[in-house]
């Protein structure tokens, strides 16, 4: 726990615990928004090949969690920590357009 602390800048336990229940809900929470979402475009496991659908299925849930772990940090008051490791995580997959669009995107989530 503590190096986690260490490489998130965090101070208490409490933050920690709450981060790390942001991951578990988001992570459940992506996969139950996935299987509604194939459903309206017409991509179900019984439709298709599993070769196919599967990696559609993931390429489908990696933009939904990048979402949803803003929205989830948010409402457990840590958009800050999350927006930053978002930043980071788009960084090293270079994506840097995020980079120009992140003042935008608080401006957004300030009036909301």
């Amino acid at each position: 726990m503590k190096s986690y602390k260490k490489k998130w800048g965090i101070n208490s336990n409490y933050q920690l615990i709450i981060i790390f229940l942001v991951f578990a809900v988001t992570g459940s929470l992506s996969l139950l928004v996935a299987d509604p979402l194939l459903s309206i475009i017409g991509l179900n496991k019984h439709s298709l090949s599993p070769y196919i659908f599967w990696p559609i299925r993931i390429l489908v849930i990696f933009p939904i969690y990048q979402i949803l772990i803003l929205i989830v940090g948010a409402c457990f008051g840590q958009f800050r920590f999350f927006w930053n490791f978002e930043k980071k995580c788009l960084y090293v997959w270079d994506l840097k357009i995020l980079r120009i669009n992140s003042k935008f995107l608080l401006l957004f989530l300030n009036f909301i």
